[in-house]
């Protein structure tokens, strides 16, 4: 059911193809928005506007390499074009990313890692500001990670470029404050997607192997991170920019395992 909170503004979700992404368009448009659903995946894409069609939103499919400037201005001509705007983007798309350190790690897959995650980032948001100012502002919301607050092994294009994206956030925030565009980040935790089968064979596993390293005694869920960007978008977050919002069960305010507290009161 629609709660009214996005009506009459349009949306634009790269990656919406996706786990994240798709639940991130799927909540806009029960709130009300019109959606362009992106995603280097058009047939994912097209999986995700069939299931908002089907629940009455209006919803168009965009191929999208955010890594391509040519890609990314066509993505969001279509959105102004299309549904108007637009009032929210939203930056999910992230590529593969390897384990290995700086030594073994090959520099294309540093490079892919870092243009998909930052570049792309960049790309987005220097096509779709001028519209949104001139449409009146909007919101910009980048998809970090708790990985961009503290260092991993193995993971170095990761946590630098999702750490990059917190501090492009925070500088878009301060540039853009004029044209009324409010911009913020979401650093998930460890959330429950098919990224968690390629690691660790099942999402039961990765739920018993992770879960311990939150104070929820728990992974997350895509719908909770889609209902953190439906705040950001709206107007509930109003007097929030440059800012970064946790969801992630406590990971980065503990950053032990659930092994060192004490049993769930019964």
């Amino acid at each position: 059911m629609a709660n009214g909170k996005l009506e009459g503004k349009s949306a634009l979700v790269t990656g919406a193809g996706g786990a994240i992404g798709g639940a991130i368009a799927r909540r806009f448009a029960a709130a009300g928005a019109s959606v362009c659903v992106a995603d280097i995946d058009l047939h994912g894409a097209e999986r995700t506007v069939a299931d908002l069609e089907a629940a009455g939103a209006k919803a168009v499919a965009c191929p999208l390499d955010v890594a391509d400037p040519a890609s990314a201005e066509r993505a969001v001509r279509l959105t102004v074009e299309q549904l108007g705007g637009p009032h929210v983007l939203v930056n999910v798309a992230a590529g593969a990313s390897p384990d290995g350190t700086v030594v073994d790690k090959p520099l294309e897959d540093w490079t892919r890692e870092i243009t998909v995650i930052l570049t792309g980032c960049f790309l987005m948001c220097k096509y779709a500001i001028p519209p949104m100012a001139e449409a009146g502002g909007g919101a910009i919301i980048n998809i970090a990670s708790q990985y961009g607050h503290i260092g991993v092994p193995l993971r170095a294009g990761y946590c630098a470029s999702k750490g990059a994206l917190l501090q492009l956030t925070k500088v878009m925030a301060i540039d853009h404050a004029d044209d009324n565009i409010r911009v913020n980040s979401i650093s998930p935790g460890a959330i429950d997607t098919p990224r968690s089968l390629r690691r660790y064979g099942t999402i039961e596993n990765a739920r018993k192997v992770r879960g311990r390293y939150y104070l929820a005694r728990r992974t997350g869920t895509v719908d909770e991170v889609a209902a953190g960007a439906l705040y950001l978008a709206s107007d509930d977050s109003s007097f929030c920019t440059g800012s970064d919002l946790l969801i992630d069960g406590g990971f980065m305010a503990f950053k032990g395992t659930t092994d060192d507290l004490p049993s769930p009161a019964n």
